[in-house]
């Protein structure tokens, strides 16, 4: 998968997609700062792997696959984020922008470990 396409996975959850709640591409493209038709673009790409649902012009709806993928892309952004700014006090848009490259990169594995490492800490 993508980073682009995780990337909008992940901006549909944060925007309240999810399998039963629709949502609109014109907000899509206001959140990511991208084309309308970028948006068709992406979701085309994104039906074709069963993970979005969208009718012809219609609303998006997140497949449950889609929802457990966007999902856990933004819980990585989330773990980043709080790592980076409450241990290592990166200024939050440093750390914003950081984490979401890092999101895309990190292994399953690792996302466990730091996982465990940051609720040891009682960050979350």
């Amino acid at each position: 998968m993508s980073k682009s396409h995780e990337d909008y996975l992940e901006a549909i959850v944060v925007l309240g997609g999810t399998t039963e709640s629709a949502i609109r591409s014109v907000d899509v493209a206001t959140k990511m700062g991208v084309s309308k038709a970028s948006v068709n673009k992406a979701v085309n790409a994104l039906k074709e792997k069963g993970l979005v649902d969208q009718p012809y012009y219609g609303d998006i709806t997140l497949t449950d696959a889609g929802y457990e993928y966007g999902r856990s892309v933004l819980d990585r952004h989330h773990l980043l984020f709080t790592f980076l700014t409450k241990v290592l006090g990166i200024p939050e848009e440093t750390a914003d922008e950081e984490a979401c490259m890092m999101e895309h990169a990190i292994s399953d594995e690792s996302f466990k470990k730091w996982t465990a490492y940051i609720k040891s800490l009682n960050l979350e």
